[in-house]
């Protein structure tokens, strides 16, 4: 006997579920904060003091876990919003990593303790790496309408 079926969009069958978004993203948060520490270790180890919080793994580890939540909500945002998705993430993302090294560029010319142009520097490496962990892993788990598989 045949039941009724359920029509579902072309591209459905590879997107994936729920759980599989929600470990993948966890997955790139771990691989980007994995990374950011050895940033960060290289950074200590050609003399950036360690008085330089944002090199601590307390500051950082938060803020790599945020970035790339914020990337994918902002990613899925386009996805779900706009007529030509991939045009508009290729021209918003670089702005937007740009604008994510003022507060860096800005923390470089203060009297913090411990801070040094170094540090500066590793923090907008790091910046670089959650982009190079996250944009893969959104393309993946968050496929743009019309992307090949």
């Amino acid at each position: 006997m045949n039941g009724p079926t359920t029509a579902r969009p072309a591209d459905s069958a590879r997107r994936p579920g729920g759980l599989v978004v929600t470990g993948g993203l966890a997955a790139a948060a771990v691989v980007a904060v994995a990374l950011n520490a050895a940033v960060a270790a290289l950074a200590h180890a050609a003399g950036v003091s360690d008085d330089f919080e944002p090199l601590h793994l307390s500051d950082y580890a938060l803020l790599t876990v945020v970035g790339v939540l914020a990337g994918a909500g902002g990613w899925a945002l386009v996805r779900a919003r706009s007529a030509r998705p991939a045009r508009v993430l290729r021209t918003w993302i670089p702005v937007i990593l740009l604008v994510t090294f003022v507060p860096d560029i800005l923390l470089g010319t203060s009297d913090e303790p411990g801070t040094s142009w170094g540090g500066v520097i590793a923090l907008m490496v790091m910046h670089l790496i959650v982009a190079a962990v996250a944009i893969p892993a959104f393309r993946l788990l968050l496929p743009l309408p019309g992307q090949r598989p």
